[in-house]
């Protein structure tokens, strides 16, 4: 039985409700009106079943204050997830800058990396470079023809020189 009631009532009052909707919906939501009309007659509809309506007013009266609440609702709903996706749009932009400024600083770095290999005196830079092509000290040994004694120490003094030159100190 309700539900027929019901029917004649969602007839009788869907101008109403829309007319709700339309005034109190932000406009630039208007894609849910579809979906805030369905949530109104279906927040009716539960009242009506849990004889909640009071009948202090007419329905159509009762009906247009649910569709303006939930239009409201809908609009404050709508609302933040346009803020969230802004947040994020603005964190992926950010993280791109950084990423972009990093990028810009490791190839400064690695300029700066290249000058001081080139100034480090000619038996530190040939080690380091063998050694940063992925050579082990056996074979860079074998293929500088001096012992594996001397390319570890090569490799210490030439990495310490190159650290302090980056820092802006001597080489030599």
């Amino acid at each position: 039985m309700i539900e027929r009631e019901f029917g004649e009532i969602v007839r009788e009052t869907k101008g109403v409700v829309l007319s709700a909707v339309e005034k109190h919906l932000a406009p630039r939501f208007y894609e849910a009106i579809d979906d805030v009309v369905q949530e109104t007659y279906l927040r009716a509809y539960r009242a009506l079943v849990k004889d909640a309506f009071r009948h202090d007013a007419k329905v159509s009266t009762w009906l247009y204050t649910i569709a303006r609440n939930e239009s409201r609702r809908m609009s404050e709903r709508l609302s933040r997830e346009e803020e969230k996706r802004a947040r994020v749009r603005a964190a992926a932009d950010h993280r791109e800058a950084e990423d972009f400024t990093r990028r810009i600083l490791d190839e400064d770095e690695i300029g700066r990396m290249k000058e001081s290999i080139r100034a480090l005196p000619e038996k530190f830079r040939t080690v380091l470079d063998l050694a940063a092509s992925g050579h082990s000290e056996s074979e860079i040994a074998e293929r500088l023809s001096i012992r594996p004694g001397t390319v570890k120490s090569r490799l210490s003094r030439g990495r310490e020189m190159l650290a302090r030159s980056l820092k802006g100190g001597e080489t030599a």
